[in-house]
């Protein structure tokens, strides 16, 4: 288990918070916590593991120890991915928590191949695949599950999380979709979260050997997914995690600013707080 930068304030925070609509805590990567005011708390994509070093190297802090999670009603996978899905992040909030953990069927693979339910005490009835199309009532939110694209992913879905007070868009690592446009239309969409990043050269998984690499959105490939998506305020993630792969997402007011969404750029560093 990876020890904490921070201690636990992160989580205690959460637990103590109040929301007045959705409280959005950024994990960095692209993990989040949403806090409604009824209190439902989802986990989407929390990851606390330091990567594969030297391939994929944490550029920030591990934000809290996932043993220290009292208070989830769901926690929510984008795709399966290491960094998406991973054991030792997740596996204990459902321990701690008994909490239900929803996926595609390539996520829930995963958590299968890493033996999730011999090394946690955790049982099979706390997992849940989902598929696009789906729809899921946890608590004060309604969750629709939906597409994606993102070609490094076997099994990618998106997810339209609906509250009285907004609507929330978590892409995962989406590149631009043939599906936005129609989500654009079928959603009123107050806040979507995209991954960025730059192209970079990362050691070759087999070779070990820098190679071009592009796993997220670029800037012009992210505005363009914001504009059919229709999204009144952007929040960029991902753009902080792996050495070789960050970028600046100031940049992304310059790319923004002649097209009709976003209507407002939201930036946050790990462990900011966002409301809906």
């Amino acid at each position: 288990m990876v020890e904490s930068d921070w201690g636990d304030w992160l989580v205690r925070d959460v637990e103590n918070a109040t929301p007045e609509s959705v409280g959005i805590w950024y994990l960095g990567c692209n993990g989040f916590i949403l806090k409604g005011s009824a209190g439902t708390t989802i986990y989407i994509d929390p990851y606390l593991s330091l990567g594969n070093p030297p391939r994929t190297v944490r550029m920030i802090p591990v934000p809290f120890d996932p043993t220290d999670v009292s208070e989830a009603d769901a926690v929510l996978a984008t795709h399966e991915h290491t960094d998406h899905v991973d054991g030792p992040s997740q596996a204990p909030i459902l321990e701690n928590t008994g909490t239900t953990f929803y996926g595609a069927d390539d996520s829930l693979a995963v958590t299968d191949e890493e033996g999730w339910t011999d090394e946690w005490d955790i049982n099979d009835d706390q997992f849940s695949e989902v598929a696009e199309g789906d729809t899921l009532e946890i608590g004060e939110f309604t969750i629709h599950v939906e597409a994606a694209h993102d070609p490094d992913s076997t099994h990618p879905v998106s997810y339209v999380i609906e509250h009285e007070s907004g609507t929330i868009f978590h892409g995962g690592d989406t590149k631009p979709s043939d599906e936005f446009a129609r989500i654009g239309e079928e959603y009123d969409i107050d806040l979507g979260i995209l991954a960025f990043g730059t192209v970079g050269r990362v050691p070759d998984s087999d070779t070990g050997e820098p190679t071009r690499t592009r796993w997220y959105s670029d800037e012009n490939q992210i505005i363009e997914a914001t504009n059919d998506l229709q999204l009144d305020r952007l929040l960029p993630s991902h753009w902080d995690m792996w050495k070789g792969m960050t970028s600046d997402p100031k940049i992304l007011h310059h790319h923004a600013k002649s097209f009709e969404f976003p209507r407002r750029l939201e930036l946050a560093e790990i462990g900011d707080r966002v409301d809906l």
